[in-house]
């Protein structure tokens, strides 16, 4: 029995799921304007191992989003999970944060390119491009938009918190929207159970997340 404990914390949701076999056994999410992890975090993972009626011991893995998105988020997803793994003698287990956007996607759109978007400040992003097949069109990378921004990959579904800034540019193109569509741990469950079974782990230690961007602290306000 292969139960994974699934944190996504890159963006501006905080998410919590249990996995059993790769199989999503239990939910919990929360959305926060002012980046709450640091308090919210450790309430959902234990409130989804109240909710199954197990304890941390019974974990057998830890998936974390692996980036790219906020700084602090990352922070204190990587953090929590190395912390649950190093305790529980437990592998930890990287998800890139946009595939795991992508495959919370793909099960509305099935048979559509999806350009998962994570906003990365003014007009760039960080994106990248998949085809139905989940084969990957164009990489992870941080990009500057503009109106032309990715026409060989059209017609394409985008979605994610960088998204709604692109959608008055690209108003006339062959491209849908999707702005209720978010990062959630539950997109992890797939890519971390193959990860498990092919024991692909990462180095509780010294893994970091992939920030892709020096991390900016605003000014103070007066």
């Amino acid at each position: 029995m292969t139960t994974i404990l699934h944190i996504e914390t890159a963006t501006k949701v905080c998410s919590v799921a249990l996995s059993l076999n790769g199989e999503i056994i239990q939910l919990q999410e929360f959305k926060d304007e002012g980046y709450s992890h640091g308090e919210q975090l450790t309430v959902l993972v234990q409130k989804v191992l109240d909710l199954q009626g197990i304890t941390t011991q019974n974990l057998t893995a830890v998936s974390v989003s692996a980036g790219p998105g906020s700084y602090t988020g990352l922070r204190i997803g990587v953090s929590t999970a190395k912390g649950l793994c190093y305790a529980l003698n437990i592998p930890l287990i990287a998800v890139d944060t946009l595939q795991s956007l992508a495959e919370v996607a793909r099960i509305v759109y099935p048979f559509s390119n999806l350009c998962p978007m994570i906003d990365a400040r003014r007009m760039e992003v960080f994106s990248l491009i998949t085809n139905f097949e989940a084969e990957i069109l164009k990489p992870l990378s941080a990009d500057v938009l503009d109106e032309n921004s990715y026409l060989d990959f059209e017609p394409f579904v985008c979605f994610g918190d960088g998204a709604d800034k692109m959608q008055e540019l690209w108003a006339n193109r062959n491209i849908e929207f999707d702005l209720d569509l978010e990062p959630s741990a539950k997109g992890q469950i797939a890519i971390a159970y193959q990860k498990f079974l092919k024991q692909e782990f990462e180095d509780v230690a010294y893994f970091e997340p992939a920030y892709l961007k020096e991390f900016y602290q605003a000014p103070a306000k007066k």
